[in-house]
C-alpha cells in the first residue's frame, strides 16, 4: 500500500523530494568536500615530499677534503664511499658548494650574490633523481646539459634575473679566493660559462619556510657542469663544503644511529652540520594545521547544517501529509502502514541526495590543497578521499534515515492522539506574561507563534527552530573568537616566541659574534629595558639532534614560558613543546646533552645530565635551514653557558676580545619608546660595534657587520597568512546558514499557520499587523538564539583556540572581541527582521475565504 501511495502521489510530491535531494547533495557535498580538503591540505607536504625521493638526513661537511689524497681533490669520493658502507645507510648522494658568481659586464664577479644563493653542484644526480627540486615555473634543468641552472624565484628577483635569461658565470678555486685582487676583473675565473636560467625551483625544505630560511637559498648546477669543471681543473674548485644527502633503511628511526656513525667518519679538522628531514615535516605540518582546522571546522559545520536543514525539510514533508495519513488511519491502515507511508519517497531522496553529496565533494576536490604546497603538489586535480566520503555517506544515509523513521513514527496518528490525550496543550508562560504586561496584540501573537508549537494541522516544531538558531549563532560566535585569536597571534610576536623588540646579529647566514662594546652601550642606554646575549649551536639530547640557545642563567630576556620556570642552574634545560614530545619526556625528567665527539676536543661537550625545568615557545633564530637546523616555535632547547667546559670556551675565543661574544643580543625596549626611535638608537649601537670590528688589528674584523634585526616569524606564522580571508568567509558562511535556517523556519511557520492568520484577518487584523506579528516572531527567535548561542559560542571558541594553540606550541591566549560579539547579536536580530519580510508579505496576502472554507 505504501508503494502504491508513493507512485500515485509522486506527481504532487516530487518537488519536495527534489528539494530534499538538492539540500542534502549541495550542503552535505560542501561539508564532505571541506573535510576532504582539510585532510588533503594537512597531508599535502608529506605527499609532496614523498614525490621528491627525499633524504632522511642531510649532512654538510666543511673542510673534509683538505687532506684528501684522491685523484680528484674537488670533493671526497672516499668519504662518500665510507658513508655508503655504513650500517643502516641505503643510499647517499653528494653535492658540492662552488665558489661561483655571476659576472658583470666588466668581468667582475658579484661575490655578494653568493650570500643570497649558494651555487651547489650535483655530483651524482642530487636534486634531480634524489631530493628532487620542485619546479614552480619554467622547467627542470637537463642534468646532461652543463649550462642550464635553476634557482628560487626570490633569489632571481634579488639578483635581478628573469626566466630564460643567459647569465655569464665564473667558477673560482679556493686559491684564487686568497688572492689580493679577488672580487675584481684582476682575478679571472678558473672556468667561465654562459648559464641559462631555465626554471624557478625550490628544495623541499624551502616550500614551507620561515623568515630565516628565505635567505640564503640554492642555485642548482647540473651534474654535467660539475663533471666538466672537474675535468677542466686540476685544482680545488669547492668552497670547502660537501652536502651528503642520506637515505636510511628505516627512515627517521635510523637517523640518530647514522649521525653517530657519521661523526666517527668526519675528519677531526672538519666542521659538520646535521639537518634531519623529520623536523622539517613536523614544522610544515604545524604550519598547515590552521588551514586544515579552518576547513575541517567549516566541513563539520556544513555537515551538521545538512543534517539540521534536511531534518527540518523531512519534518515539514511528513507534517504536510499528516491529514492524509489521518484519513488512512480512519480507513483502517495499521500503524506500520501509516509510518511507512511517507518514508519511501523520503528515504529514496536521502539516498539520492547522499550520492549527489559525494559527487559534489569529488567535484570540489581540485580546489585542494590550500596553502604554500598547492603550487608544487604532485597530484593536483580530481581526488576521492574515500575515508571522508565513506563516513560522510554513512552519516547522511544512516543518520537521516533514522531521523526520518523516528519523525515518521512520532508523527503517526496513533502516537499523536496518545500525546494529545496524555499532554493537553498549554500556552507559553512567556507569552502569557507579555500579554499580562500589556504588550501590543501583534507582539503577543508573534511571541506565541515563536514559542508555542500549536496543535493539530497548525502545529510547528518551534523547539527545533529555536535550538537551530541558537546553534547557528553559537558557531558564528565561536568562529569569530577563533579568528580573533588567530589575528592576535599573528599580530603579537611574544605569542610565537619573539619576546623582545629587536636583536643585534651578524649579517649573513653564517652568524658571528656581537662584540662586548655593543653590550656596554646597551647597559647604559635609557631606551633599553632589558637585554640578553645568546648563542646557537646544534647539539644532541638523548642521541637526537636539537638546535640550542645558550645564554646566562636567569636571563633578563628569554623565550616565553608555557610551563615550569627558566634556567636557574647550569644543569637545567628548557625545551620546546615539540622537542619535549619527540623525546617522550615531561617536566622533571632527566636528559643527556652532548656536543661533538672526543676526537673533536676541545670543541667537545661530554654527555651531561640535565633536568627539564620548563617548556617554552622557542623563537625563530639561528642559521638558515640550508646550513643547519634552528629553533622555531616548539623546536629547540635553552641551556646555560655554564654547561660548556672551559676548554671549549677557550678554543672558541679569539685573542682579540672584540671578536668574542655571543651570536645575538636580544633587546627589549622600555614601554612607551616608539619603535622607530628605538630602532634608530640600536642602529647607532650597531654602527659603534662595526667600527670596533674595523679597528681590529690586521683586518681581523673585516667582513663582520652587526645589523638590527626585527621580528623573525616562524614558518607557522608565515604560512598562516595564506589563510587570508578564510575566517571571514567562514563567519559569513555560518551567518548565511543561520539566516537561511531562520528563513525556512519562518516560511514554514507561516504556511502551517495560514488558517490561524486567516482567522486573525477575519477578526480585524490588517496586513500591516500580520506583518508585525511575523516580525515579532522572527525577533523572538533571534533573541532566544542570542541568549543561548553567545555564551555557548564564547565557551566553545575559547576552548577550540586553547586546544589549537597548545597543538602548535604557541602561547595560548584566546581573545574575546566584545564589539564583534555584540555585532553578531545585533546582526542576528536585524537579519531576522529583514528575512521576516518575505513570510510577512505571504501572511499579509493569506486568502481568508479559501483558508476558512472547510472550517
Amino acid at each position: 500500500m505504501a508503494w502504491y501511495r508513493f507512485r500515485s502521489t509522486f506527481h504532487r510530491r516530487w518537488g519536495s523530494y527534489v528539494t530534499l535531494v538538492l539540500l542534502i547533495g549541495l550542503v552535505g557535498g560542501v561539508g564532505m568536500g571541506a573535510l576532504a580538503a582539510a585532510r588533503r591540505t594537512q597531508s599535502s607536504f608529506s605527499t609532496f615530499l614523498a614525490s621528491t625521493n627525499p633524504p632522511d638526513l642531510t649532512v654538510t661537511v666543511y673542510g673534509a677534503n683538505a687532506n684528501n689524497a684522491d685523484s680528484n681533490p674537488s670533493y671526497s669520493p672516499k668519504l662518500t664511499r665510507e658513508i655508503a658502507r655504513l650500517a643502516h645507510v641505503r643510499t647517499v648522494h653528494v653535492g658540492v658548494l662552488l665558489t661561483a658568481a655571476p659576472l658583470d659586464r666588466g668581468g667582475n664577479p658579484r661575490i655578494k650574490s653568493v650570500a643570497l644563493a649558494y651555487p651547489i653542484g650535483s655530483v651524482d644526480g642530487l636534486f634531480f633523481t634524489q631530493n628532487r627540486v620542485a619546479v614552480t615555473q619554467g622547467h627542470m634543468a637537463n642534468p646532461a646539459r652543463p649550462h642550464e641552472i635553476m634557482m628560487t624565484a626570490l633569489a632571481a628577483h634579488q639578483l635581478g634575473f628573469h626566466l630564460g635569461e643567459t647569465i655569464p658565470y665564473g667558477i673560482y678555486s679556493q686559491q684564487q679566493e686568497a688572492l689580493p685582487g679577488f672580487g675584481t676583473s684582476a682575478v679571472h675565473p678558473m672556468i667561465s660559462f654562459e648559464a641559462k636560467l631555465v626554471g624557478f625551483a625550490s628544495l623541499s625544505s624551502e616550500i614551507v619556510e620561515d623568515d630565516i630560511d628565505r635567505v640564503p637559498s640554492f642555485i642548482v648546477l647540473t651534474p654535467a657542469l660539475v663533471k666538466e669543471a672537474f675535468a677542466r681543473s686540476g685544482q680545488d674548485l669547492t668552497a670547502g663544503a660537501e652536502v651528503f644527502s642520506i637515505q636510511t633503511d628505516h627512515g627517521s628511526r635510523d637517523v640518530a644511529t647514522v649521525e653517530l656513525e657519521m661523526a666517527r667518519l668526519i675528519p677531526p679538522d672538519a666542521i659538520s652540520s646535521v639537518h634531519a628531514t623529520a623536523p622539517v615535516v613536523a614544522k610544515a605540518d604545524r604550519s598547515l594545521k590552521p588551514i586544515g582546522i579552518a576547513l575541517g571546522v567549516f566541513g563539520a559545520i556544513a555537515l551538521l547544517a545538512a543534517l539540521f536543514i534536511a531534518t527540518q525539510a523531512i519534518s515539514r514533508r511528513l507534517r504536510s501529509g499528516g491529514d492524509e495519513v489521518g484519513v488512512l488511519r480512519a480507513l483502517g491502515a495499521n500503524p506500520a502502514m501509516t509510518i511507512a507511508d511517507g518514508l519511501i519517497g523520503i528515504e529514496g531522496a536521502i539516498v539520492l541526495g547522499s550520492v549527489l553529496a559525494v559527487a559534489v565533494a569529488v567535484a570540489l576536490s581540485p580546489l585542494a590543497p590550500l596553502g604554500p604546497v598547492r603550487s608544487v603538489y604532485p597530484t593536483p586535480g580530481i581526488s576521492a578521499d574515500w575515508t571522508v566520503l565513506g563516513v560522510g555517506l554513512l552519516v547522511l544515509i544512516v543518520g537521516l534515515g533514522l531521523i526520518a523513521a523516528a519523525l515518521s513514527y512520532r508523527g503517526a496518528p496513533h502516537r499523536v492522539a496518545r500525546r494529545v490525550l496524555l499532554a493537553p496543550h498549554a500556552g507559553s508562560r512567556v507569552a502569557q506574561g507579555f500579554a499580562a504586561a500589556g504588550l501590543p496584540v501583534t507582539g503577543v501573537v508573534g511571541v506565541r507563534m515563536a514559542l508555542e508549537p500549536g496543535a493539530g494541522r497548525t502545529a510547528v516544531p518551534v523547539r527545533s527552530a529555536l535550538l537551530g538558531t541558537g546553534v547557528a549563532i553559537s558557531l558564528v560566535v565561536a568562529t569569530v573568537i577563533f579568528g580573533s585569536s588567530l589575528g592576535t597571534l599573528l599580530a603579537h610576536p611574544p605569542l610565537y616566541g619573539w619576546n623582545w623588540n629587536y636583536m643585534l646579529s651578524q649579517v649573513g647566514s653564517g652568524g658571528g659574534n656581537v662584540p662586548p662594546q655593543a653590550f656596554a652601550l646597551l647597559a647604559h642606554d635609557r631606551d633599553v629595558a632589558a637585554y640578553s646575549g645568546v648563542s646557537y649551536i646544534d647539539g644532541e639530547i638523548d642521541g637526537q639532534n636539537v638546535p640550542f640557545l645558550i645564554g646566562d642563567t636567569r636571563p633578563a630576556v628569554s623565550p616565553p614560558l608555557l610551563s615550569g620556570h627558566t634556567v636557574d642552574e647550569k644543569n637545567q634545560v628548557v625545551l620546546g613543546g615539540a622537542t619535549m614530545a619527540a623525546l617522550h619526556k615531561h617536566l622533571g625528567s632527566t636528559v643527556t646533552f652532548s656536543y661533538g665527539t672526543p676526537k673533536d676536543a676541545p670543541i667537545y661537550v661530554a654527555p651531561t645530565q640535565l633536568t627539564i625545568v620548563g617548556t617554552a615557545t622557542m623563537p625563530a633564530v639561528g642559521f638558515a635551514s640550508v646550513v643547519s637546523d634552528h629553533t622555531s616555535m616548539g623546536t629547540g632547547a635553552l641551556v646555560s653557558t655554564g654547561i660548556l667546559p672551559p676548554a671549549f670556551l677557550g678554543a672558541m675565543n679569539s685573542p682579540d676580545p672584540t671578536l668574542n661574544g655571543p651570536n645575538l643580543a636580544l633587546v627589549r625596549l622600555r614601554p612607551g619608546v616608539p619603535a622607530t626611535a628605538g630602532r634608530a638608537n640600536l642602529q647607532r649601537i650597531a654602527d659603534a660595534a662595526n667600527k670596533a670590528f674595523a679597528d681590529v688589528p690586521d683586518g681581523g674584523g673585516s667582513g663582520d657587520t652587526i645589523a638590527v634585526v626585527g621580528v623573525q616569524r616562524p614558518a607557522e606564522i608565515v604560512n598562516y597568512r595564506t589563510i587570508g580571508a578564510t575566517p571571514t568567509l567562514l563567519v559569513s558562511g555560518l551567518a548565511l546558514g543561520a539566516v537561511s535556517a531562520l528563513a525556512l523556519t519562518l516560511v514554514a511557520s507561516v504556511r502551517r499557520r495560514r488558517r490561524d492568520l486567516a482567522l486573525l484577518k477575519t477578526l480585524g487584523f490588517t496586513q500591516r499587523q500580520l506583518g508585525a506579528a511575523v516580525a515579532w516572531q522572527a525577533s523572538v527567535n533571534a533573541v532566544v538564539g542570542i541568549v543561548i548561542g553567545v555564551p555557548v559560542g564564547i565557551i566553545v571558541g575559547r576552548w577550540l583556540w586553547l586546544l589549537f594553540a597548545r597543538q602548535i606550541y604557541a602561547v595560548p591566549e584566546p581573545t574575546v572581541p566584545a564589539v564583534s560579539v555584540i555585532l553578531v547579536g545585533i546582526g542576528a536580530l536585524v537579519l531576522a527582521n529583514i528575512v521576516a519580510a518575505i513570510p510577512a508579505r505571504v501572511a499579509a496576502r493569506t486568502p481568508t475565504a479559501l483558508m476558512l472554507r472547510a472550517e
